[in-house]
């Protein structure tokens, strides 16, 4: 059986959801949130400064970034994976790219010395566009050149990458300090791996055994979660206003 009959049945039962892309986006909200409260709480005084760059909290912090581009890439390939559907794509894309812009200018006006000018969004945005290149591409070879960029992004920085219109590759040896910089290299390879493990889903005949889901069928806590998984990019874009305001009104209130 072919990987696109593999992948027919999410295409042939569109009212019918893959419950694991949406349950795991939904933890990886839980875990971008819990991030960005600590960050919250360190700007405010309610931590010991500096605690989001310790160690721990710096892996936590790539690991869910990772968790986010590895899932956009396993989706990637389950919305497209019998052929790329360009207008759904380019809606897609338009939207990655305005909230992308919208991150940019709300950090700029709130903390421009670390504005963030190459995030998540940005990341997500231009692995897709390459990601939709190397659609047709085995699970195989996709994985293995999540390796390659890695390896380039590893082995091969120059300063010659160091003008500002290239920190964006991930291949300068300085760039301007932001509190979410993502660049093309290394996060490619976490959205290459992701769209290698659907597809490998695909051959393995897994995606057909998958549990899902119809909207608004679940209840109680499974249905928050599945809501959650539904519509990441909105949540992501209010979470950290909506956490930001709280804590300054704790900050305020505690005097």
């Amino acid at each position: 059986m072919t990987q696109a009959s593999n992948l027919s049945p999410d295409q042939s039962a569109p009212k019918l959801r893959l419950i694991f892309p949406d349950l795991a986006r939904a933890i990886a909200l839980i875990g971008m949130a819990i991030f960005h409260f600590t960050f919250d709480l360190q700007n405010f005084g309610f931590v010991a400064p500096g605690t989001i760059f310790t160690p721990g909290w710096e892996a936590f912090g790539r690991a869910v970034a990772g968790s986010f581009v590895f899932l956009a890439g396993v989706s990637l390939v389950l919305a497209h994976g019998r052929g790329l559907r360009a207008r759904p794509f380019l809606t897609r894309l338009a939207k990655l790219m305005a909230a992308a812009a919208l991150v940019s200018v709300a950090t700029y006006l709130m903390m421009p010395e670390v504005f963030i000018y190459y995030g998540i969004l940005h990341s997500i945005a231009v692995s897709s566009v390459i990601g939709a290149l190397l659609l047709r591409l085995p699970w195989a070879v996709l994985a293995g050149l999540g390796i390659g960029v890695l390896w380039v992004h590893l082995d091969n920085a120059n300063p010659a990458f160091n003008h500002p219109a290239l920190w964006w590759l991930g291949l300068s040896t300085q760039w301007r300090p932001s509190i979410d910089f993502e660049p093309v290299l290394p996060w490619l390879a976490p959205f290459l791996w992701g769209m290698a493990a659907a597809k490998l889903a695909a051959c393995a005949g897994w995606l057909e055994r998958a549990p899902r889901y119809q909207i608004g069928t679940r209840g109680g806590a499974m249905n928050v979660a599945l809501f959650a998984g539904r519509h990441t990019l909105p949540i992501y874009l209010i979470h950290q206003p909506v956490l930001f305001s709280a804590t300054w009104v704790a900050y305020q209130w505690l005097g």
